[in-house]
Parts: structure tokens; sequence; C-alpha cells
């Protein structure tokens, strides 16, 4: 583990977020996000992957918290999950990595204060420091708590609920073979393109807290060849570089891979097993006006 610095890690991503977004044309999804920032520093392929003991992406939890401070600075509209949108003050915003440092302080004194507690010193935040993180932002804890509740099914339970968001995405006839698996095979369906031609579809649920391998893809695949055009491998953990590379293989049929975090969106998005719930909270940059 790295030795806390004294500064947040995470203050050196708050330009760079800035600057990706309105690459974007002022908002984009958050893995797109993520590859820009990475791609503007030359991050490695390794540190791009680097997981914390929690499971999450140290990287992207890294960006996650400078998007939280932009959104309580009012510089990104936090309204939204998974799209990421500047404000019409963000759109403007030009940010130094110092200039950033003054607004984590400035922010975490502010939280401290509503908590009834006093910050010495403001440029220590009390939650991140560089190292293990271990902290989870608003969005990965949400996102968390779901798929602990996919974990806590039964495997049989699991497949059946894929059968469930599979049929809500317009796949038809789609069969659970329960027991009776077939090289890895959980079940099968059909996607209709048109009204003229449809596509048979084969997929794997992999219940699992760590990375689905090159050879379990492989694996996956062989057994799809000859008998469907394309392969869903539908995981609640990630796919390893390598595993991802060999989904995405020229030449051979195509792995569509839905890993936990496309997971929770996929769910989201149709609201299947989540009820909306209207939340308010203190929207600070409206009252720095009258400090």
């Amino acid at each position: 583990m790295a030795k806390p610095t004294g500064h947040a890690e995470f203050i050196r991503w708050i330009p760079l977020l800035l600057d990706a977004l309105r690459k974007l044309g002022g908002s984009g999804e958050a893995r797109d996000t993520y590859d820009l920032i990475a791609d503007a520093v030359k991050l490695p392929i390794e540190e791009r992957e680097r997981r914390n003991k929690s499971g999450n992406v140290r990287f992207q939890n890294q960006v996650q918290w400078a998007r939280q401070y932009l959104v309580w600075a009012g510089l990104i509209d936090g309204s939204r999950r998974g799209i990421w949108t500047l404000t019409p003050e963000g759109v403007k915003a030009q940010l130094t990595e110092e200039q950033s440092r003054q607004l984590v302080q400035k922010w975490v004194k502010i939280h401290a204060e509503t908590r009834g507690v006093r910050v010495k010193q403001p440029e220590v935040t009390p939650a991140i420091l560089e190292g293990e993180i271990e902290v989870q932002t608003p969005e990965e804890a949400e996102e968390n708590e779901l798929l602990e509740v996919l974990q806590s099914l039964s495997a049989d339970g699991f497949e059946r609920l894929s059968k469930r968001l599979l049929h809500e995405y317009g796949l038809e006839r789609v069969v659970v073979t329960g027991k009776s698996h077939d090289g890895g095979l959980d079940g099968t369906g059909i996607l209709r393109l048109n009204p003229f031609v449809t596509m048979k579809v084969l997929f794997q649920c992999k219940k699992i807290r760590s990375s689905v391998s090159r050879a379990q893809v492989g694996d996956f695949r062989n057994a799809v060849m000859g008998r469907a055009d394309k392969g869903i491998f539908i995981t609640t953990g990630w796919f390893s570089p390598d595993a991802e590379k060999e989904a995405n293989r020229d030449g051979v049929i195509p792995i569509e891979m839905v890993d936990g975090e496309r997971l929770v969106e996929l769910f989201e998005t149709k609201q299947l097993g989540l009820r909306r719930k209207e939340v308010f909270e203190v929207d600070h940059s409206f009252f720095d006006q009258f400090r």
C-alpha cells in the first residue's frame, strides 16, 4: 500500500475530467470519460485495470470522486447515473490542479462543518487518500448493493433472472437449460432483427466476485460454434483484458460481454427489480451566493 502523501489522488483528475467532457460535447457516458482521461495521460493498461479489494477499478473510483466534488461545486449535473453532463458553469470552468485542490479543500471544510466538525487541515480529505482506496462513491455503493443482491441468489435463480433480463431486452423464446448444461451453455433465445431475419443466441451466466478468464470465454465460444449466431456471457464479476481480447477476436463468433457494471446499467434502464425514489440533497452551490 502506498503511503498517504497528504493530497487526495483524485484531485489530479478534476481538470482532465472537465476537459474530457468538453471533448465529448459536454456530456458522455462514464466509460467514454474514463478512456479519454486515461488516453490523455497515457495511463498504463495495468493501472487502468487495477482493482481495489472491493473489486472496484481503482482508477475509475478516483475519477468518480473527482466527479463527485465537481457535482458538489455545481460544475457537473449529478441527476443522471452513468451519464456525466457539464453544467453551463462547468463548460466554462478551466481549473488548474492547484485550483482543483482548493475546490476540494473548500468542500471538505463545508461538509465537515455541516457535521459540526471543523477540519484543521482540509487538504487531507477524511475519506480518500492515496493508496489502496476502499471508500466507495455514492454511485459505486448503489451499484454494489445490487450486485450483492445478485450474488445472494442461487445459481438457478441467477439463470432465471438472466432469462427475464434478456426477455426484457427483446429476446424471444428464451429457455434456461437448467442442470443439463452443455459445454457451459445456460440457455438459448431468439433475437428478431427485423420481420424477416432472426438470430439464434446462446448465453452463459456466471455468478462470481472475480474476473472471467480468457480460457472461460474461449470454452464458451467453442460451445456456441455450430449451434448459434451469437453468444452472450453474463457475469456479476468482470472480464480480464485477455478475456476481452478473446471475446472480440477477429474471424470467430463474437461474444457479447455483460459484466457487473453493465449488468447494473441494464437493470436500471428497465427498472427491473428496482423502485424509483425521489431523494433531495443540499445544493451547496446555491448557497454559495449567500456565504
